[in-house]
């Protein structure tokens, strides 16, 4: 039997950190690592296992971190090797795992191997990016886009060929086809791993490795005007590749090498492609992040879909794991409105498999309207007034109601909603009935109650706006019934298949009433239902 050290991830639950907008210790209007420190009792006090910071390495900052220009240093901007170490330290005492953003399958364009491979055609670094002559007619080798607008083909005046970046030109992409390519990334890794980091979560895995021959991707005949320009091609031949799992199963190895560590994928595929990225024999990704609840349609009946296909396509042994939230997609709050995200946080806490939060959904925190001028994101800057923007998701965390909500003594690098004087940490912690205070209890029922963590999932026969399903572990069921409708309903108790009592409602009002006969949910209720089954 494995050593239940080894698969903590398992059990816990995971905070993503956008360091920039988490708490700001210097003053400058930007969060940083000392921030991140001052804020772990908070933390703790939520209940959660693991954070998993955003990039926080050196980079020139055109995508946010996401362009990084070494992968074994610290961004002054948020603070020192000194304060990292400081920061696993103190996060191991208080029992938290830390996770970094790994970022392999570009660099900046001012990373020294690419200022190196940009000199010349013959640089011994030229290999380590993706170079293509262009076409007779000078234009780019194929119809490959950047999915930040435009073509993936950037043409270098002084050498004369295109080099091919997936997201802005400033991030050119590595090319994984070369072994010194996989070496330096495998050795980034093991560097933070001696640091005693728990594990990463790798940044578009599904794009490393592209098709050896550069062949011209599909056309997608499901384009509609409105939507991102490169949307326009299918990625048949740019992205989830066949050889990318023999990266993948490369980089669990390195992470193998150290105890109790992890391996996350963040891939935007469909379900029957993504758990592939588990690998043969679960030799790759431990935890493909599964963003499925992040652009269903929210109804009871395309999620108990959406459940039911992942189960049934997940390999032998594979843990499932889901995601409500993160830095890329508009907050859940807005997305189903905040009656309903109290409903959303029931169902990530409930489901089979590790859940992963998103700072600020705790404490419901919307979409922030974002003014063109204060626009930061360089996808929104490149395809402007189609609703691509990232800023919204990525406000600062609303602590309290003084000036710049807590976060920062100086204006934020991103502003702040009117309401955060109202919807802060301070004022919802003191609310024995609002969402922070649904989300600990929550986190403390999933510890408490071992169905949560290790039952399995069976679902219940349910219609309209009904989502019903029971945990099972070791002779004890748990039943979760929600309400994903604006509508009150009564469901027969025996349609549940459990008399009990109501653990957990989400208005937090009802713990401990016993269900005989009938279970009321009012609209946008959700319930916990808990009593020992007999064999």
């Amino acid at each position: 039997m494995i050593d239940s050290s080894e698969t903590w991830w398992r059990n816990g639950i995971f905070y993503q950190i956008y360091p920039r907008s988490f708490q700001d210790s210097d003053g400058d209007g930007i969060g940083d690592i000392a921030g991140i420190v001052r804020r772990l009792p908070y933390l703790s006090t939520l209940g959660v296992d693991a954070i998993w910071l955003s990039p926080i390495f050196p980079s020139p900052m055109a995508d946010f971190g996401y362009d990084i220009s070494d992968y074994t240093g610290i961004d002054p901007l948020f603070g020192t090797m000194e304060q990292f170490d400081a920061l696993v330290k103190a996060a191991h005492g208080d029992g938290l795992k830390v996770i970094l953003d790994l970022v392999p399958n570009h660099t900046s364009d001012r990373h020294p191997w690419f200022v190196e491979a940009k000199s010349s055609r013959d640089n011994p670094k030229r290999d380590w990016y993706i170079w293509r002559d262009p076409k007779p007619d000078g234009s780019a080798p194929n119809n490959w886009l950047s999915e930040f607008g435009g073509s993936a083909w950037q043409y270098d005046e002084a050498t004369g060929q295109y080099y091919y970046h997936a997201f802005l030109a400033q991030q050119p992409d590595l090319n994984w086809r070369n072994p010194q390519v996989r070496e330096a990334i495998y050795d980034a890794m093991r560097f933070w791993l001696r640091k005693g980091v728990d594990g990463f979560r790798v940044d578009v895995i599904w794009h490393l490795i592209k098709d050896a021959e550069f062949r011209d991707n599909p056309p997608n005949p499901h384009f509609r005007e409105g939507r991102p320009p490169h949307e326009q091609i299918l990625t048949r031949y740019s992205t989830d590749q066949p050889e990318v799992h023999d990266v993948i199963a490369e980089m669990r190895r390195v992470t193998d090498e150290f105890e109790a560590r992890v391996l996350i994928g963040e891939i935007y595929l469909p379900l029957h492609r993504l758990v592939a990225y588990y690998g043969n024999d679960l030799s790759g990704a431990q935890m493909p992040f599964n963003f499925a609840l992040l652009s269903t349609l929210w109804s009871a009946r395309a999620i108990e879909t959406i459940i039911a296909d992942y189960e049934k396509a997940l390999p032998p042994g594979a843990w499932p794991n889901w995601v409500l939230g993160n830095h890329d997609r508009p907050r859940v709050a807005s997305r189903v409105g905040p009656a309903q995200a109290r409903v959303a946080a029931m169902l990530l806490l409930t489901l089979r498999g590790t859940p992963t939060l998103y700072y600020g959904d705790e404490i419901g925190m919307h979409q922030v309207a974002i003014a063109p001028e204060q626009v930061r994101d360089p996808f929104e800057k490149n395809v402007p007034g189609i609703g691509v923007g990232r800023d919204g998701c990525r406000t600062p965390m609303q602590w309290d109601a003084t000036r710049y909500a807590g976060f920062s003594q100086a204006p934020p690098w991103l502003p702040l909603p009117d309401d955060f004087v109202h919807e802060n940490v301070v004022n919802l912690h003191a609310d024995p009935q609002s969402i922070l205070n649904l989300y600990k209890a929550l986190i403390r029922l999933r510890k408490q109650l071992p169905p949560l963590v290790e039952g399995s999932y069976v679902p219940i026969a349910a219609d309209g706006d009904l989502l019903l399903y029971r945990r099972e572990h070791d002779g004890a069921a748990i039943v979760v019934a929600l309400n994903l409708g604006a509508t009150p309903v009564s469901i027969a108790s025996e349609l549940i298949g459990l008399d009990g009592d109501i653990v957990l409602s989400t208005h937090m009002d009802r713990h401990g009433e016993p269900i005989h006969g009938t279970l009321d949910l009012r609209d946008n209720e959700g319930v916990i239902i808990g009593r020992a089954v007999s064999s």
